[in-house]
């Protein structure tokens, strides 16, 4: 429909290489899940290059709004594994994360970018990084303060005209909706 419509969409699809507790290539016969989608077009990107994805989105962007949906695969990788149940130790070894986290790292990338085009020191982002988590660990401290907001917020904003919608089996006399004046 989509595609029918001109829909101005970007499809993201996420490929971190693993599935729960496999690798892409053990799991499916398409390395590439571009491949999967070859009735739109798309890109497939370096998800670990933050100026690659910057400039393919921004492409992308143009792209739909003049012609329609376009799928945009960002090849990236997990460090971690999907939950408690799966550590992500079992399937791959760690000369493999330790490796690419050496090589293909988007925040190393980035900050040997800027070392070695000398636009900070070594001490100037070690600051900065300092500051950073400094204002995360101030701002975790205000929202553990900060009172829960009312029921009737979750469904504020939600719809363009602030109508009830509806929604089946639900009587809306006998239901939270209603309770809390939603």
């Amino acid at each position: 429909m989509a595609g029918l419509w001109k829909l101005p969409v970007v499809y993201v699809i996420e490929n971190n290489r693993y599935g729960m507790g496999t690798s892409v290539e053990r799991g499916s016969h398409y390395t590439s899940l571009m491949g999967k989608f070859r009735g739109f077009p798309g890109l497939k990107i370096d998800g670990m290059n933050v100026f690659a994805v910057r400039e393919a989105t921004k492409f992308c962007k143009d792209f739909v709004l003049k012609n329609g949906p376009m799928f945009l695969e960002i090849d990236t990788y997990r460090y971690q594994g999907h939950s408690m149940s799966d550590p992500g130790v079992t399937y791959r070894t760690n000369d493999e994360v330790s490796k690419t986290r050496e090589t293909r790292d988007c925040i190393v990338k980035v900050k040997n970018l800027i070392l070695n085009s000398k636009f900070a020191t070594e001490e100037e982002l070690k600051n900065i990084e300092r500051g950073v988590r400094n204002q995360i660990l101030d701002d975790i401290e205000k929202i553990k303060k900060d009172p829960l907001p009312e029921p009737s917020e979750l469904t504020t904003n939600i719809y363009v005209e602030e109508t009830l919608p509806y929604i089946r089996g639900i009587e809306y006399s006998t239901s939270i909706f209603n309770e809390h004046k939603i």
